[in-house]
């Protein structure tokens, strides 16, 4: 591990002990982002992760940023989701933007003054990205004219950019789609009313309306003809991150259930003591063991041929085993699991939500049966026995 990821993680560990733990609670009874708390992540270096330092970011790869997320999903994976994607739109924005939006917006973005987010999804299409009704007309001065809607936009009516794909033609396909960053007091834009999602109420989502609204064609971030391709790559990036985040989630479950069960008096010791006990949460354990094992190498691959398949692994297992997790460590605590104090029950309904945002499980395991399919035309067929009309 380089010095410069030791320090970073460190950090994260640091924010999450200080700003994220104690506050989560108020911060959901408030129903509002803390901007404090992510003017704090920034100071520590979490909003520039995999930007270069020209440009004020840590220069960290995908494969080691991304463990950032575990040590911030310990405290709450939905902070840490939002965190990911500003990220990731850095990445983008730093790494294809054109020179002046780079110039106008770079430093900001990873310096945590200004937030962006990423808008795809639309009210109608949810996984089906090519059954897109956002349409951009590209103007003779060089400006786009976007109208459209968007659904499920993170950090809604709180970002000050939104990185957003849109078709410019309404010939079916993805070959005329393309990627542009949208500014927050861009005329035309709004939002709708806020999702009721109560396990993470500070986090604002929505969806987003685009009436008209006129942007410089210097915030072009991926041209027309790439805005698919990018975005399937962004969405492998948050795949993978949500994985991260998963396995904070599991631990801090997993250290939940010890800290009560090792403290709980029953039949002449501790819960812990019990062989039911101790198994239920060593299978949690070694599942949050391949857990890590798994979205690291996921991690490193990305960029790659295998980055897609193994983004799909990752996303397939891990949100599955937070979502085990939060159930056995609700299940070691009794009645006490179900009280709020304990946490459990955010835990539980936050891993549900990161079993489904950026792909369902089942979305996944469309990805990896296709991979098998190709596979399997590459093996040797075995002989099928013949039915009884076929001899």
């Amino acid at each position: 591990m380089t010095q410069a990821l030791d320090t970073i993680l460190e950090n994260a560990r640091k924010h999450c002990a200080e700003d994220i733990t104690p506050n989560v609670d108020a911060w959901n009874k408030a129903g509002v982002w803390p901007r404090d708390a992510s003017d704090k992540a920034a100071a520590l270096g979490l909003t520039g992760l995999y930007a270069p330092p020209e440009w004020g970011g840590q220069g960290l790869s995908l494969g080691d940023g991304i463990r950032v997320y575990e040590e911030l999903g310990y405290g709450d994976g939905a902070y840490a989701f939002a965190l990911s994607m500003h990220n990731i739109c850095t990445y983008a924005g730093c790494g294809f933007g054109t020179e002046a939006f780079k110039e106008k917006w770079a430093r900001d973005l990873t310096s945590g003054r200004k937030l962006a987010n990423f808008a795809l999804t639309e009210p109608q299409s949810g996984s089906d990205a090519g059954n897109m009704y956002s349409r951009a007309v590209i103007n003779e001065d060089g400006t786009w004219t976007i109208s459209g809607a968007k659904a499920w936009v993170s950090l809604a009516g709180e970002a000050d950019i939104y990185f957003t794909v849109v078709k410019t033609s309404d010939q079916p396909g993805h070959k005329d789609m393309a990627m542009i960053a949208i500014p927050a007091d861009a005329k035309g834009l709004s939002f709708g009313d806020r999702y009721d999602t109560p396990s993470y109420n500070f986090l604002p989502l929505s969806e987003m309306y685009m009436d008209n609204v006129v942007v410089s064609e210097d915030n072009i971030i991926l041209p027309v003809g790439q805005g698919l391709q990018g975005s399937l790559m962004a969405i492998d990036i948050a795949r993978v991150s949500i994985a991260s985040g998963c396995c904070g989630l599991m631990q801090a479950a997993l250290d939940t259930a010890l800290a009560y069960s090792s403290n709980r008096k029953m039949f002449n010791g501790v819960n812990l003591d019990l062989d039911g006990i101790q198994w239920m949460l060593g299978d949690v354990a070694t599942e949050l063991e391949a857990s890590r094992l798994l979205y690291r190498k996921a991690a490193h691959a990305l960029g790659t041929d295998d980055g897609p398949l193994m983004a799909a692994h990752a996303k397939r297992f891990v949100p599955d085993c937070a979502v085990r997790a939060a159930n056995t460590c609700t299940q070691v605590l009794g009645g006490m699991g179900l009280l709020q104090p304990y946490g459990l029950d955010r835990l539980s309904r936050l891993s549900q939500m990161l079993r489904i945002v950026d792909g369902t499980t089942e979305i996944s395991r469309v990805v990896i049966g296709r991979s098998l399919q190709k596979r399997a035309k590459t093996l040797a067929p075995l002989p099928i026995p013949k039915g009884f009309g076929e001899r």
